[in-house]
């Protein structure tokens, strides 16, 4: 189960607790939710992390899910440029690279 919600310490937290309990794999995606500040973030994460969640990003999310960029590196390269400036520059590059 992947989880992002607006409160981290609530909307996330009791579902990702509950869903664990019931015995499915937890991925919660940490910076697609947030909180009031960075304690409550911080205890949210780490009670979660000790129940069996695992944390990551929306980058690392969308990664593992797409596995393999042979299939459609345009596709996922174009959502990350769009969202990712730093990311836009390597995209610019390969394309750069693939025209020659």
């Amino acid at each position: 189960m992947i989880i992002a919600e607006v409160v981290t310490e609530v909307c996330v937290a009791f579902p990702a607790l509950s869903a664990l309990a019931e015995g499915f794999e937890v991925f919660v995606i940490t910076d697609a939710s947030g909180t009031f500040n960075a304690m409550t973030r911080d205890a949210a994460w780490e009670r979660m992390s000790a129940a069996g969640a695992q944390l990551m990003s929306w980058f690392g999310a969308a990664c593992e899910l797409h596995r393999d960029w042979r299939n459609d590196v345009e596709g996922l390269g174009t959502l990350f440029s769009n969202h990712i400036p730093d990311y836009r520059n390597l995209i610019n590059s390969y394309s750069t690279f693939q025209a020659k």
